[in-house]
């Protein structure tokens, strides 16, 4: 965490008192979702699906330029909200509300390498509960970046810059191996646990999938438009993860944004839970077409201070949150697309560095930055 915290004005009554006050929030978004909320998101997938057959139509006719162009555009948007706007906020339960099997977080599989179930215990039950806590957030540096000051440097980091372009040219395989917890079962016993057995076999079983889908049989279809249908369909996987990457990072990754200890969350209440939320995320400003292409992501705060919520009420959230934010005196990290880009990577570079100054640590700081 940074030397100062911005929290400690607050008592303990105050944290409470602002977790009713979200909660109030919350409650009244519950209570007033209904047929139009359905159709909204109805609509979308209509839209995204027939997006994405007309792309694929336009694909077919690829070794002329202007087609090759246009269905490429519209493939990288109809990835994009596939999965940002629909397959993100699906798998949260967003919708389950309204008891649609088709719309249903039980039931939704999307257009990624890593399979729904176990991205949804990665992100829902481990990024969501452990939001931005060393050691427990593994989408905190995605396992390959020093995300701290007072983090151990190894001459491993200087290449963060590099590691971290490369998870985001191919960020869905990125999600996928640290959904397995990669790093840590490549040890022969822990590959030898017939668990990550079982949960490796179905992330093969979904890039064979992904991959026949996405670069035979397509392809094959176009018949003489064969390779320039594959390179249009692996540029618009690589837009949709560059551009699911910046947006991911941009909401927690800028300067401004805290990072917290494992052992400031024993005994959380409700309130501090809240808290870190807010404190430990950050948002994008933007026309209401960019909130649309980031799933309403841009909203970050608002996101993971309700993550279940439908994030098209995100918009008129946010405006209650940020009031509360300025009644309790908080820092609300926002910032147009390019500001937080910048700012993100700024942070990434600045950390690839050893620390000019090292940090004063104590020794539990020290074994547990290490450890993570």
């Amino acid at each position: 965490m940074t030397a100062i915290d911005p929290t400690a004005h607050l008592t303990a009554e105050q944290i409470e008192e602002l977790g009713h006050e979200l909660d109030a929030i919350r409650d009244e978004v519950i209570a007033g979702r209904g047929e139009k909320d359905a159709v909204y998101i109805r609509r979308v997938i209509s839209a995204q699906r027939k997006l994405e057959l007309a792309s694929r139509g336009v694909l077919l006719f690829s070794i002329f330029p202007p087609a090759w162009l246009l269905g490429t555009a519209c493939l990288s948007v109809a990835k994009i909200m596939d999965n940002m706007e629909i397959g993100h906020n699906v798998l949260h339960g967003q919708w389950d509300w309204m008891r649609d099997p088709k719309i249903h977080s039980t039931t939704w599989e999307w257009d990624h390498v890593s399979p729904a179930d176990q991205w949804k215990h990665s992100h829902n039950e481990l990024h969501h509960t452990y939001t931005n806590v060393i050691g427990k957030d593994n989408d905190l540096g995605y396992g390959i970046m020093r995300v701290d000051e007072d983090q151990k440097w190894h001459p491993f980091h200087l290449g963060q810059p590099l590691w971290n372009f490369i998870n985001a040219c191919f960020f869905e395989y990125g999600i996928a191996a640290y959904d397995l917890e990669l790093g840590k079962n490549l040890h022969k016993r822990r590959r030898k646990n017939p668990e990550f057995r079982a949960r490796a076999k179905a992330v093969g079983r979904k890039i064979r999938k992904q991959v026949l889908k996405d670069y035979v049989i397509h392809p094959l279809l176009s018949g003489p438009s064969f390779l320039t249908t594959l390179a249009a369909t692996f540029t618009a996987n690589l837009v949709r993860n560059i551009w699911s990457h910046s947006v991911i990072m941009c909401g927690h990754f800028p300067e401004g944004v805290q990072v917290f200890e494992r052992r400031s969350i024993k005994g959380e209440t409700r309130g501090q839970w809240y808290l870190r939320q807010m404190m430990g995320s950050a948002n994008i400003s933007g026309s209401r077409a960019m909130h649309f292409m980031t799933g309403n992501l841009s909203h970050q705060i608002e996101h993971h201070l309700f993550p279940d919520l439908p994030s098209h009420r995100y918009a008129e959230v946010a405006v209650k949150v940020r009031a509360l934010f300025e009644k309790y005196e908080l820092e609300y990290v926002t910032g147009p697309l390019p500001k937080q880009v910048f700012s993100a990577w700024r942070k990434v570079f600045r950390l690839s560095l050893p620390n000019k100054r090292p940090g004063v640590k104590t020794p539990d700081r020290e074994q547990e930055l290490v450890a993570a």
